[in-house]
This record gives structure tokens, C-alpha cells and sequence, in this order.
């Protein structure tokens, strides 16, 4: 049960650019008393400026320099750090789980706004869930960044030349603006990086982007496509057109056509859905969706309710006919595309409507952008670009799309740091020490003498417990002896699995070995259905 209770007029689940834009119009509208009456749910405390992602995997930008504190941003709205659980919208609350210490906490509201973009699903293609990188988050960039020079540092002390080939063999899934701006980022940062590897051949690195499609980005002017395929095959990058990703492990990637590449470094860019919390909802209130994404009004509301708001990815907001790419033809775009532009018009228009809402009125403004035009960043100084049905490409494109998202991008603290790291980058080497933590051991062996207490009663469960020697003693809050645990035995499971406070202190009667399991992979084993078989039911 939820241990706490809030209530705010409106909720904006999502620290995207929608959600942030929509509480920044808040602010304006209903000024300090927004504190009070609206509250912004972000998974992380921070905002992600999307755009200048694969620059952070490329080691050109620090990954610090390419975030801002939501509370900064939004300093007039109360700012929850949490991860939505439920959403209960005919009851007007949701559920927020806060950590480990806080537990559960209930949030109602008046109006809701959902902005919680998309997931990443990549089950349908065989094994690039387990072995594939990403290209979703600020964490996804630096786990990339570090693997490139891993492998790099792998195939320095490896003999065999067809090995070393493997290890310096990268592929890209995905030639949508993503995976191209990931690729040249990776062009550039390879190329550079191998040459403080003098003992790699100069022929061993190889750099493969696959696409689905007979070119790249679609989005872009067929001309402009043609000249970024022109410019990455130029500077060495592998392309592979109208090609499909059938299946992979961890060292090989296959293809419909039963090509195969040997490579142990795959970057996927597409896989794109639905977030479940919002196809759950639409589900169950029967709303209407457009490709999982809640389908809207001209004024940003969701079809149907007048309790609920959308904007970003997770919406389909209608384009108006005049206004869409197209007009005229049966392939014209029906609804807003999902990029950054217009995630940040919707957000900052719907602010304007629900504080209109929560007054009591009813004249809500439509939804009115055509699109600015499409940036996409190439590396090696050069871009493409097409901005007011005008068509750059080059150097000056370059200069344009680093100009556009330096403008764009919040705060000008972050302005100044990441013209600082671009000005710096134009004289020195990319930065390549690997920062790579190494990852918390999940099973740790543990010793404890007579009198020493593993958990106590009340507390947040984290392990689960194995027994190896000697006798561990599990009392009630009251102090009485439930059970005593002899080798062999284990217990946690349920507690963990279910994530309750500890029922019972569990204390060392004597010197004793016991294994300790983390929570989270003890639940990784559950979701797989590798369920353990608890010695004593009791006892779990």
C-alpha cells in the first residue's frame, strides 16, 4: 500500500522536452501559486538534450554537459523524482516509487499530462535485446563510449589478426537520423583513437551501418540523403541498404539475406514502442492510439477525456491539412512528427491550455507548426541541412546545426561549457580514458561472527541469503524465534521478490559463511522463470 499521499491540480508524468516545456508554461501562466497546484514526475532529476547524445558517445562533449536539473529549469512546480508504477485515471491518482527507503507513494490530480515518450523494445529480432548497445540515454552513450575503447584495449593484446578484426568490427542497426549521427561520431572517434594503437593494422577497423530502406534518413530531401551516404562511404563507413537484421549473439549479427558479420560491438537505433504504462491505460480506458501513441485534439487533449493531456512521442497530435508535409498527396504526414521541435511546441502550448483548464475556461488554443526543418550531424565537420524548404550540406551545414542546438540548448551555464569542450576538441584529441566502474559483484561471500545482525527487522530488503556454515537465527519485531537457519538453507526470497521490509532480524548465533544474492538479480532469475526451490517455504 502506499505509505503517503499527494494532491496537486495537475501531474505531468515525464521530464522530456514536453513535460519540461509544459511545466515552464505553467510557471508563466499561474505563477507562484504553481508550486502548489502542479507537480512534474521525472524518472531522473535531470533533463536530457537529445541531440548532442552521440557527441557524449564519441567523447566530443562531457556527458555533464549535456544535462539540467529539472529543478532548475523548472523551479516553480514541485519536482518529484520517481518511477510511475500505476495510473489509475478513473480514480485521478497514480503511484510513484521513490527508492528503497520511501517505498510507495500516491499522487492525485485534477489533470494528468502524458509525457512519458517511448521504450525501446528490441524482442523481435533474436538476441539483439541481450547483446546490442543502445542509443536511448545519457547512460546508453557512456556504456558505447567506454565498449569502443575496450575493444580497442581488447585487440592491443590480442595475436590473431582475424580476432583482432572482430574486435574492431562495429555495427550500426538503423539509418534514421540516430544511428547516422552515432555513426559518424564513431568514424571519428575510432579513427582518431587508432592512432594511439600503433600495434593494430591500419586495415583492421571497420565501421557498418545497416538500414532497411533504399537510403538514409527519410525524413531528409532525397538529395540531401544521397549526400550524406556520399559523405560517410567517403570517410570509410560500410552501408548497407534495403538489409534486415534477422538475428545475433554476441559475436555475430545476421542478415535476411543469410549474409552474417562477425563483430562483438552492435549499437541498435531502432526498436521503438509504446511505453506499457500508457498502452495499459489506453487499454483499459479505451483510448484511442495511433501506433501506441495516445491520440489527441488540436489543443493537445486526449480523444475521449477531458482529464487527460499528451504531447511528445507518446502523442499522435493532428497535423492541420494545410500545414502537412505533402498536402495534397495520400502519403501527406496525418499527425506531428516525434522530434525535439515540435515535442517542445507541444509541451509549451499545452501548459497554456490546462492553466486555462484549471480556470475554469474552456477557449483552448490549437496546435499550429508546420516545422522548422531537419539538422543532421555527419561528423568530420560536416552536417546536412534543411531549414525553411532551404538545402545546406558541408562545413556550413556544420555550423549551422552546432549554432542551432547551442541556441536550443537550456541554460546558459551549458551553453558556455559546451562551446568550451567544441573550441577545446578543435585542438586536442579526443579524450579516451575508459571510466567504466567495475560492476558490483552480485554474489558476495560473507563472514559473520557470533552476535552479528545481517538484517534487522523493519529495514529494506536487498539480498537474499544463503547459508554456507554455521547458524543464523530469525527473530520476530517481538523478539521471539521463528526459525533457525542451519546450512543449507536460505531465506529473503519472497521478501525481496515482493518488495517488503524485512520481517524478522536475522542474527549469527555462532561464527558463520553465508551468501548474499542482490535483490535485483534474485528478480532477473524470477522474471526468466529460473525459480529457486526454497529448502524451507516457512523460511522465505
Amino acid at each position: 500500500m502506499p505509505a503517503s499521499s499527494l494532491h496537486f491540480d495537475a501531474v505531468i508524468a515525464g521530464g522530456g522536452f514536453a513535460g519540461i516545456y509544459c511545466a515552464q508554461a505553467l510557471e508563466a501562466e499561474l505563477g507562484n501559486s504553481a508550486r502548489e497546484r502542479v507537480a512534474l514526475i521525472a524518472s531522473e532529476n535531470f533533463m536530457l538534450f537529445q541531440p548532442m547524445l552521440a557527441e557524449v558517445a564519441g567523447s566530443g562533449l562531457s556527458p555533464r554537459h549535456v544535462v539540467n536539473p529539472i529543478r532548475q529549469l523548472c523551479r516553480k512546480v514541485t519536482v518529484l523524482r520517481g518511477e510511475i508504477t500505476d495510473i489509475d485515471l478513473d480514480a485521478h491518482h497514480l503511484t510513484v516509487r521513490a527508492g528503497d527507503f520511501v517505498g510507495e507513494v500516491k499522487v492525485t490530480f485534477r489533470h494528468l499530462v502524458a509525457g512519458l515518450g517511448g521504450i525501446v523494445d528490441l524482442s523481435r529480432v533474436p538476441g539483439m535485446a541481450e547483446h546490442a548497445f543502445l542509443m536511448k540515454n545519457i547512460g546508453d552513450a557512456l556504456k558505447l563510449r567506454d565498449a569502443l575503447i575496450g575493444r580497442f584495449e581488447e585487440a592491443n593484446l590480442e595475436e590473431d589478426p582475424e580476432d583482432v578484426r572482430r574486435l574492431l568490427t562495429f555495427v550500426i542497426v538503423g539509418g534514421g537520423f540516430s544511428g547516422v549521427e552515432t555513426a559518424g561520431q564513431m568514424l571519428d572517434f575510432t579513427r582518431e583513437m587508432a592512432g594511439f594503437y600503433p600495434r593494430l593494422p591500419a586495415d583492421a577497423l571497420r565501421i557498418v551501418l545497416i538500414h532497411g530502406r533504399e537510403r538514409l534518413m527519410p525524413e531528409l530531401s532525397a538529395s540531401l540523403a544521397i549526400y550524406c551516404e556520399e559523405n560517410l562511404r567517403h570517410r570509410g563507413l560500410e552501408i548497407l541498404l534495403n538489409a534486415r537484421v534477422t538475428g545475433m549473439t554476441a559475436g555475430r549479427i545476421h542478415l535476411e539475406d543469410g549474409r552474417a558479420i562477425e563483430s562483438r560491438t552492435v549499437v541498435s537505433t531502432v526498436g521503438n514502442a509504446p511505453h506499457p504504462l500508457l498502452a495499459a491505460l489506453a487499454k483499459k480506458c479505451g483510448l484511442a492510439c495511433d501506433k501506441g501513441r495516445l491520440l489527441t485534439d488540436a489543443t493537445l487533449r486526449v480523444k475521449g477525456r477531458t482529464d487527460l493531456w499528451a504531447a511528445g512521442d507518446c502523442a499522435a497530435v493532428p497535423m492541420p491539412p494545410n500545414l502537412r508535409p505533402g498536402a495534397g498527396a495520400p502519403s501527406a504526414q496525418e499527425f506531428s512528427p516525434s522530434t525535439a521541435q515540435f515535442a517542445t511546441r507541444q509541451g509549451a502550448l499545452l501548459g497554456k491550455n490546462l492553466a486555462r483548464a484549471l480556470h475554469g475556461a474552456d477557449d483552448f488554443l490549437p496546435f499550429h507548426f508546420r516545422g522548422l526543418g531537419e539538422l543532421a550531424s555527419l561528423g568530420h565537420h560536416a552536417a546536412a541541412a534543411e531549414i525553411l524548404g532551404l538545402k545546406f550540406s558541408g562545413f556550413f551545414a556544420w555550423w549551422l546545426w552546432r549554432s542551432v542546438y547551442l541556441m536550443k540548448l537550456p541554460g546558459l551555464e551549458r551553453k558556455l561549457r559546451v562551446l568550451l569542450d567544441w573550441t577545446l576538441d578543435l585542438f586536442f584529441p579526443a579524450d579516451i580514458t575508459s571510466f567504466q566502474a567495475q560492476p558490483t559483484q552480485v554474489l558476495k561471500q560473507m563472514r559473520v561472527e557470533k552476535g552479528d545482525v545481517l538484517c534487522h527487522a523493519g529495514e529494506p530488503a536487498f539480498s537474499f541469503y544463503i547459508v554456507k556454515t554455521g547458524l543464523i537465527e530469525l527473530r520476530n519485531p517481538a523478539g521471539a524465534v521463528e526459525r533457525t537457519m542451519t546450512p543449507g538453507r536460505h531465506f529473503g526470497k519472497g521478501t525481496v521478490l515482493r518488495n517488503l521490509p524485512w520481517p524478522y532480524t536475522a542474527t549469527a548465533m555462532e561464527p558463520s559463511e553465508v551468501m548474499a544474492i542482490s535483490g535485483r538479480t534474485l528478480k532477473a532469475i524470477s522474471n526468466a522463470r529460473m525459480a529457486l526451490r526454497p529448502a524451507d517455504p516457512a523460511a522465505t
